[in-house]
């Protein structure tokens, strides 16, 4: 009965009463189209990413050399090592967790209407042609007896934010964040984005933006309630 037990906890995703993604269990290729360690598992994290740093700057220094550049002159001496260190401070947001930036900004407190924090700077990387992309980050809330530090609603963001990101999934995982972090009634996040791989290659549409939003609980539900947050969001 043991033995049945656990086989059907792997094939549920769960192991020990903890839920785990089903693509590791079932092919151990890690999270690339995984839908639950996206939106779910938010404080999965690499090895120490420092370790890399070597590596990186070779990998840069070779990238040098097959664009027929010269990784040996003076302009170029030390751009694979910087490269290799700017591409980790993009990225640091793998290396954080909720649960660290949270840290106890939890507070008990009967306040039963919007919270909303707008215009929140963003800046990440696409994942597909890994060049910029930035915006701002709108975020309310519908409080259920707790409220968070609201500048942990702009560290949210930079933990989000700060990876290889494409924005749609971007705008989820910080309304799941704010979710998994107090409990509310709704979450409601908007983002409006600026991305480079449109703007200086392929359609090199300099003027475009993209609004991407993720409804949650009474904010997906109410329409009322919806409309009062992009009211807020949008006035000036």
């Amino acid at each position: 009965m043991k033995d049945q037990k656990e086989s059907n906890n792997r094939e549920n995703g769960t192991e020990n009463g903890k839920s785990r993604c089903l693509c590791v269990l079932s092919n151990g290729n890690g999270h690339e189209k995984c839908t639950f360690h996206h939106d779910l598992e938010l404080d999965h994290r690499p090895p120490t990413r420092e370790d890399l740093l070597p590596e990186m700057s070779r990998s840069y220094k070779l990238l040098l050399s097959s664009l027929g550049e010269d990784p040996e002159r003076q302009g170029l001496l030390k751009t694979p090592e910087r490269a290799a260190k700017a591409m980790l401070f993009f990225t640091k947001g793998y290396d954080q967790s909720l649960k660290d930036v949270i840290n106890d900004a939890v507070f008990d407190e009967d306040h039963d209407e919007m919270v909303v924090v707008k215009d929140i700077e963003m800046f990440s990387m696409c994942e597909h042609h890994l060049v910029p992309f930035y915006g701002k980050v709108s975020i309310g809330y519908l409080p259920s007896k707790k409220i968070l530090g609201l500048s942990k609603l702009a560290r949210i963001v930079e933990i989000f934010s700060r990876r290889l990101q494409v924005q749609e999934r971007l705008t989820k995982q910080i309304a799941i964040a704010v979710t998994k972090a107090v409990q509310p009634v709704g979450v409601a996040v908007v983002v409006e984005g600026v991305h480079m791989c449109m703007v200086m290659r392929g359609v090199q549409k300099i003027n475009s933006k993209t609004v991407t939003s993720t409804m949650l609980g009474v904010f997906r539900n109410d329409p009322k309630t919806r409309e009062e947050f992009l009211n807020l969001v949008n006035s000036k």
